[in-house]
């Protein structure tokens, strides 16, 4: 994050935030406003969604947008082989690959929205533009309530 020009301040939790629920009640915030990081495979290549975390990838919707056969969830060693960080831990940015990264639309309604920072356990608040800067994502409607 310092590398982008961001500064953030991480946040550790008392509980568990390994899920979006269990995060957005640890911190006392809407569970819209947690980022949940999601490495999927589109036709077997490696992309990253950032999604609300009070929403679902609408596969359907994902594989028009990126004009691709097959989408679906990796499973946990690809997660952990691909990005360096394990499944409820994986941050937005600083990946042991670079991913394709796409920004869930429905995100941009919270002024604050909350990200893993590389452990289940300690999050980071962030702005919505910031996120889309830093990343490099394209924001895109792609999920469901």
């Amino acid at each position: 994050m310092t590398a982008a020009g961001v500064v953030v301040s991480f946040i550790p939790l008392q509980q568990s935030g390994r899920t979006a629920p269990l995060a957005a009640q640890a911190l006392g915030v809407p569970l819209g406003s947690i980022v949940k990081s999601l490495l999927f495979l589109a036709d077997g290549q490696a992309i990253l969604l950032l999604v609300a975390g009070d929403r679902r990838v609408a596969t359907d919707r994902l594989k028009g947008l990126l004009r691709v056969r097959r989408v679906k969830i990796a499973d946990a060693r690809r997660v952990e082989e691909e990005t360096g960080f394990p499944v409820g831990g994986v941050p937005p940015v600083g990946h042991r690959h670079p991913l394709p990264t796409w920004v869930d639309r429905s995100l941009e309604r919270f002024e604050t929205v909350y990200a893993a920072a590389g452990h289940p356990d300690i999050l980071f608040a962030i702005s919505f533009s910031e996120l889309v800067r830093v990343t490099g994502g394209q924001v895109a409607d792609f999920t469901n309530p």
